[in-house]
């Protein structure tokens, strides 16, 4: 089975910053697309943004501005910053696999990703 892992959630306060980390002990991420999700009790997976091979990256208007989105291929990881925090941003966020090109569309769509992790934890107290 394949393995993503994601890491670098918890309680953060409104206004800081937090780096999500997505890793893999199984592969090489640069080989392949990643994406962010989000998911809230009750309501569908988000997507929140995408990273091509190439390095491309696209983000949801809900997010733009504030998510980043980056490689490190060094340490086989896939980063999400979050500036800024915001109560709407708490929720799990998983990264995902796939092998399609980054785009708008893939970024918001979970149907391009074929494997993913188990998910981190992000609490924003209101």
């Amino acid at each position: 089975q394949v393995q993503l892992v994601e890491s670098g959630g918890g309680l953060v306060q409104p206004g800081e910053s937090l780096t999500l980390s997505c890793t893999s002990s199984e592969f090489m991420l640069d080989r392949y697309l990643v994406g962010w999700f989000r998911q809230v009790p009750g309501k569908e997976r988000e997507g929140i943004s995408c990273i091509s091979t190439a390095g491309g990256a696209h983000y949801s208007d809900s997010v733009k501005g504030r998510f980043s989105i980056s490689r490190d291929s060094d340490k086989n990881t896939v980063t999400l910053r979050i500036d800024t925090l915001r109560a709407e941003d708490h929720g799990t966020y998983y990264c995902a696999r796939g092998s399609s090109v980054c785009s708008a569309v893939v970024a918001a769509r979970s149907y391009f990703y074929h494997h993913w992790g188990q998910g981190t934890q992000v609490t924003v107290p209101t």
